[in-house]
């Protein structure tokens, strides 16, 4: 039979119980307590936030390297419309906010890591009614991040076309926690030994990654975009599209699969992954099956742009 103890019992287990990831852990805020802990034991959401059992809420990630924070101002105004969306209305302003994400990353003491906002409804109940919750829910975590090997851009990557279809577009545009279908493509993936996912729309043109946007640099050269109707904007391309912009022609025009087999390259967009590579989709080579200049040098671009533009936060 299962034991009923007090507050101060069942604090100590939970204290004393294992917790997965902790070692990356460098710190984190909720709203409701007003303070930044650096315990990962301690990092907790209450189970009846509809954030997590109705998937009520919205998220971003951010990064900084060597001290500097990327894309600051851009990440936050996806937030902002992500939750304009769904007509959420954050325990704070978005100024605000701004500054809790500098104080937190500054908290974790390291000079490169990762920050996850989740802006959430809020305790309250466990319908699906938001009325149910007095007051949205914030929550930051700084935690550790080794960027991906430079032997991984080198030699490229593989994607494969994910059976799950890209979402509905007012959902797609909408940064939301509710990620079970990029869930299911990124597992789609691992079981057929791919690196990355890639979903359609429903008249067959390609839409997005799991996390990640792509692009195709066509026969003639052309850096094309998909037209975004079925994708979330990621901040990362959009910056990737000035840059590319000073060099080459820039278009927004729907992918087939036949445009992709016959691009000169392939490229992933994201906020970790910067630009890379895919060499090869569905088993078949992309281009010369090698990484391209445009990637090359995008990626070069990428880098460069954090250290000129990053916010200096140590």
């Amino acid at each position: 039979m299962t034991t009923i103890v007090d507050s101060q019992t069942y604090l100590n287990r939970m204290l004393s119980l294992p917790r997965p990831g902790g070692d990356k852990v460098l710190a984190f805020y909720e709203h409701r307590v007003g303070c930044i802990c650096k315990d990962p034991a301690l990092m907790l959401l209450p189970l009846d936030d509809h954030l997590v059992h109705r998937g009520d809420g919205v998220f971003e990630t951010l990064k900084y390297v060597g001290g500097r924070l990327y894309q600051l101002r851009e990440h936050v105004e996806r937030m902002e419309r992500s939750a304009r969306a769904i007509d959420l209305e954050p325990p704070c302003s978005f100024s605000e906010l701004e500054e809790f994400i500098v104080e937190l990353a500054r908290a974790g003491e390291e000079r490169t890591g990762l920050l996850r906002v989740l802006l959430g409804r809020g305790p309250g109940g466990f319908g699906i009614d938001p009325k149910e919750c007095p007051t949205t829910s914030l929550y930051i975590a700084a935690y550790r991040y080794t960027p991906r090997a430079e032997s991984i851009y080198t030699r490229g990557v593989s994607a494969i076309r994910a059976s799950i279809p890209a979402k509905q577009t007012y959902l797609a545009k909408i940064k939301s926690i509710d990620y079970l279908p990029n869930v299911l493509m990124k597992k789609e993936a691992n079981a057929k030994g791919a690196d990355f996912p890639l979903c359609f729309d429903e008249k067959g043109f390609l839409a997005e990654g799991a996390t990640e946007n792509v692009c195709i640099v066509d026969a003639d050269g052309v850096f094309v975009i998909p037209e975004m109707t079925n994708s979330l904007t990621g901040t990362t391309l959009m910056r990737a599209l000035e840059l590319a912009s000073e060099d080459m022609d820039v278009r927004y025009h729907t992918i087939s699969e036949e445009e992709i087999y016959a691009a000169r390259e392939f490229i992933i967009f994201g906020t970790t992954a910067d630009a890379l590579s895919i060499v090869t989709y569905n088993g078949k080579p992309i281009g010369d099956g090698a990484p391209g200049p445009v990637s090359k040098g995008l990626r070069s671009k990428l880098k460069h742009d954090l250290v000129v533009n990053g916010l200096q936060i140590f």
